[in-house]
């Protein structure tokens, strides 16, 4: 029997198209620093322990980017896609395995796009059938922002235009301009907007891929972020979504992201002990545990 691939950790050190702040390329280093700073240990609320040593998952480190040039943002969104098609394919799966699981820390949000486009093509028998649950403040939906359509603000318009995923669903939205609403329209988004979520995830059968900004999150719990946007998600209602998702045997995780998270805003690495939280939880969902 062949041994199941171990989830591929990959860091995405890339901010150069951010709207507001620069700042989200340091979070894979201040993450993964709270991740093995020996405050916290492996175990996960899913009942797993995640320790690096049981081989359940391998950190690929940062993909190589050029952050101080944004003209060169095709050239950064080529080399991400690379570096996510190999770290699921040939380079992170023992042989005769199937696609590897997926989870990248960010940088910011920009960086999902290849990402999903990664996943979508080195599982061509589900192309199609991907369902992303998204859970962030802003939409991203935007065509283009301040006329960049390579731009933060700007990825699931991207991801929905290709048609890599045939569901979004996004939790936590408490920014919607009209323009986004009219995309999400177009796109057959299916935006829970926070002052109306109940709590509950809809129904999700197949593959689905996990898209985390961390500015989903009120900013009482997430300081360290570029946006603080007053009344989101507690760190327990997240957890509960990612938890929701590992009950249900009908879908299967297969990939994941957490970006936005802004080591230069944060106060005391509260959101980078958050974020080496989530990955330890994604890193259970995505089966890496024992």
């Amino acid at each position: 029997m062949t041994s199941p691939s171990p989830v591929q950790l990959l860091g995405v050190p890339y901010d150069a198209h951010s709207s507001h702040l620069r700042g989200p390329a340091e979070a894979p280093a201040a993450v993964r620093a709270a991740l093995h700073g020996g405050s916290a240990n492996w175990f996960t609320e899913l009942g797993v322990e995640v320790d690096p040593s049981d081989g359940g998952w391998v950190d690929r480190g940062d993909v190589e980017v050029d952050n101080d040039d944004p003209g060169a943002v095709e050239s950064v969104l080529a080399a991400i896609d690379a570096a996510a098609t190999d770290g699921i394919g040939p380079g992170g799966r023992p042989a005769g395995a199937g696609p590897a699981p997926l989870l990248a820390v960010g940088g910011d949000h920009l960086v999902t796009w290849p990402l999903v486009r990664a996943v979508a093509r080195s599982r061509a028998a589900i192309a199609g059938s991907l369902t992303i649950v998204h859970v962030d403040a802003h939409p991203d939906l935007y065509d283009e922002l301040d006329g960049d359509r390579f731009s933060h603000a700007c990825p699931f318009a991207r991801i929905m235009e290709e048609g890599l995923a045939d569901r979004l669903i996004q939790i936590g939205i408490r920014t919607a301009t009209n323009h986004q609403r009219d995309q999400a329209e177009r796109f057959g988004v299916e935006m829970l907007e926070l002052r109306h979520w109940d709590g509950t995830v809809p129904t999700i059968e197949g593959p689905v891929y996990v898209s985390i900004d961390v500015d989903g999150l009120d900013p009482a719990f997430a300081p360290g972020v570029s946006h603080h946007e007053p009344g989101g998600l507690t760190t327990r209602q997240l957890l509960d979504v990612i938890h929701e998702l590992g009950r249900r045997p009908e879908l299967t995780v297969v990939g994941a992201d957490l970006v936005e998270i802004n080591p230069r805003r944060d106060l005391h690495d509260v959101t980078a002990m958050l974020g080496a939280k989530l990955v330890r939880e994604l890193l259970a969902l995505l089966g890496a545990g024992r």
